[in-house]
């Protein structure tokens, strides 16, 4: 192959190359040496093993193609395709890396989210926990008649600036959006630009070098990802939260949303159980939801099943408890969610701004007596009006913008 006349100094791209395939090699067997010796051993779950490998491959290759600090863009992080770190179901995640200590415009239109924050993410600890240095919110900027917005964000204000502006922290390298919808039908999400303003516009050809570092960091990149949170269900089993629920905090060590309250259990049903979810629920809340994951934690396709449920989607009883069911067989309720077919995984709950932070309780039940224990005003979904809340679901996540 010919070396480029514009970078004589350009190495051969082989030994990358094979270097990344070679940081590939070991990362399944690793993955499986970190679960119980029943999966592991389930061809099943080795293939899922490979689902999530490749999901986390797409994730870091987007960014090893298109990060650049000087010249951000917002790119797909987490979402129903790549289906790594648990994405809730209401938020499409994306970042831009930006350059520590420059200087950035974003602008665009608001849209009509409860929830649209940017979180400036700082390096991780030596320990390797993620931590948010802070979270800006979009519905605080100023708009015109059409929605749009434009704030400066930057370590220090500049002194002719008059616009909306946010510090940023000069230790900060990425910027994580959340678009958290609570009514997929109604609200709209934000469309937004960045730009870094203390550099120029255009951008030079790449480096060699520069090429060669991104191959190089993308397999060591891929295997953080898959190997952070492969164990997550194992962990909660074997603290004894089985149908039992805890306090996860997600700030300290993961970059979780301010103001936000995570509670989780891990399930396991057999065949013809479910697990009754009985919860008090907060007099205000800007934001709540339950989500399922599987038992290596990747988020239950919500996008094809009943397995998600927020505020706007589930229904409060007479007395104003939140009462929901999980299982693989529909139970005929609308406060139901569906296992899809995984026999263990996590029940994972947000409370968001909300004036409490009660924690359910669980118990395991048959899926035949369940309506017997809701109360007797509970509405019964038929099967052909569930199908028709799963298609129209469906149809209206599909029309967010999730890339």
């Amino acid at each position: 192959m010919p070396r480029s006349i514009d970078s004589p100094q350009a190495e051969p791209l082989l030994p990358a190359w094979n270097a990344f395939l070679d940081g590939l090699r070991e990362l399944a067997p690793a993955m499986l040496d970190k679960l119980p010796g029943h999966l592991r051993d389930d061809p099943q779950t080795q293939h899922e093993i490979g689902r999530l490998m490749l999901s986390a491959l797409a994730a870091r290759s987007i960014e090893a193609i298109a990060k650049d600090g000087d010249h951000p863009m917002f790119l797909p992080s987490l979402n129903i395709v790549l289906n790594v770190f648990q994405p809730n179901a209401d938020t499409v995640y994306k970042t831009a890396h930006i350059t520590p200590g420059g200087s950035y415009r974003l602008r665009g239109q608001a849209g009509s989210l409860r929830i649209a924050k940017i979180g400036t993410m700082a390096p991780p600890s030596a320990d390797g926990a993620i931590q948010a240095s802070g979270y800006h919110d979009i519905n605080s900027l100023k708009t015109d008649g059409d929605g749009m917005f434009d704030v400066l964000l930057s370590p220090s204000r500049p002194p002719d600036h008059t616009g909306d502006w946010w510090e940023l922290d000069p230790r900060a390298h990425t910027l994580l959006l959340r678009q958290v919808a609570y009514d997929w039908s109604t609200e709209s999400d934000p469309v937004i630009s960045i730009e870094r303003l203390d550099v120029p516009p255009t951008r030079p050809r790449p480096a060699a070098a520069d090429l060669a570092r991104r191959l190089q960091e993308l397999a060591p990149g891929v295997s953080r990802t898959v190997m952070l949170l492969i164990d997550h269900v194992a962990q909660l089993q074997r603290q004894g939260f089985v149908n039992k629920f805890k306090v996860w905090d997600v700030g300290s060590n993961y970059g979780g949303l301010f103001g936000q309250f995570y509670y989780e259990c891990a399930y396991e049903l057999k065949d013809g159980e479910a697990l009754l979810i009985e919860s008090d629920y907060p007099e205000t809340c800007a934001y709540a939801s339950l989500i399922l994951t599987n038992q290596i934690f990747e988020t239950t396709d919500w996008y094809n099943n009943h397995s998600s449920l927020n505020g706007t989607q589930w229904r409060l009883d007479a007395d104003r408890k939140l009462r929901v069911v999980v299982s693989a067989t529909d139970p005929g309720v609308p406060n139901w969610l569906d296992t899809a077919g995984y026999p263990t995984g996590v029940v994972q709950g947000r409370w968001t701004d909300c004036s409490s932070n009660p924690i359910p309780s669980a118990r395991k039940v048959a899926v035949a007596d369940v309506v017997g224990m809701l109360p007797p005003d509970t509405p019964r979904v038929t099967e052909q009006e569930r199908e028709r809340i799963i298609r129209e679901r469906r149809a209206r996540f599909q029309q967010r913008p999730l890339w």
